[in-house]
């Protein structure tokens, strides 16, 4: 979820070059509602005067800069959905204890700014398949849910989402073809002993090609891609990414 850059205020200008270089753009954003949709939840929506120019594929994220004892933070947070018209997108934060990014939600009020670069990240809808098998963990939720939300309708979608406990389910409405499953660990995160992976050994594997998603905790997601590659999945259809691991401050990975 997060990266572990930091900067000194005041360098928009260079950060807006270096993107550019890199086929992206920086965005001023600015509150303008925050919803508390769980305990530990909170959505952010963000408006900006050139939000109507942002092209976002369901998925990706923003690096959001963050104040943060006199300097910038840089996290990674996806984008749970954009509003070309209003010039809006809303970004949903998990709140687990004290961190740069749960600190600056919390704490959040409107007409507040930051920067968003981007949007990024590989770990996109993909619609050349038969059905869809999402999985990960609360922080994989935004992402698995705006992608849930592209799919066109009739198509056939599984998403197992892992979470601490019932106080953790998010209202979802969902539609003919998705079938959503809610896996409790009670308790903080497992990694690789994820109980997403009797979940996944439960499911039967519906017949057609499939483009499968695992997203959050990078032992989770790795032990998830392995399990899924053993039940014949092609590495090619199978978008695996590490939002975050305990005892590391920022960074992603790439599983």
């Amino acid at each position: 979820m997060s990266l572990g850059e930091s900067r000194a205020p005041g360098l928009f200008g260079g950060i807006q070059a270096m993107l550019a270089r890199k086929g992206r753009r920086a965005w001023e954003l600015s509150v303008v509602e925050k919803i508390q949709l769980a305990p530990r939840f909170i959505r952010v929506r963000f408006e900006g005067t050139d939000l109507d120019e942002l092209v976002w594929r369901r998925g990706q994220d923003l690096v959001l800069e963050l104040p943060f004892e006199g300097t910038i933070v840089c996290r990674h947070y996806t984008i749970r959905d954009h509003d070309s018209r209003a010039r809006t997108l809303d970004v949903d934060f998990v709140l687990h204890g004290e961190s740069p990014a749960g600190d600056w939600a919390r704490a959040a009020r409107h007409g507040d700014r930051i920067v968003g670069a981007g949007p990024r990240g590989r770990t996109v809808l993909e619609f050349d398949a038969d059905w869809h098998l999402f999985m990960g963990d609360e922080t994989a939720m935004p992402a698995i849910f705006a992608m849930l939300e592209g799919l066109p309708p009739g198509v056939r979608a599984v998403a197992l989402l892992e979470i601490e406990s019932e106080a953790d389910k998010l209202p979802f409405e969902t539609c003919d073809g998705i079938n959503l499953k809610w896996v409790l660990r009670f308790g903080p995160p497992k990694g690789a002993g994820t109980p997403l992976l009797a979940a996944l050994d439960a499911l039967t594997l519906p017949d057609g090609t499939v483009h499968a998603y695992t997203i959050g905790e990078t032992h989770m997601v790795r032990a998830l891609r392995h399990r899924l590659i053993e039940r014949g999945v092609d590495k090619r259809h199978i978008a695996a990414e590490g939002y975050w691991r305990p005892g590391r401050v920022g960074g992603h990975d790439h599983v």
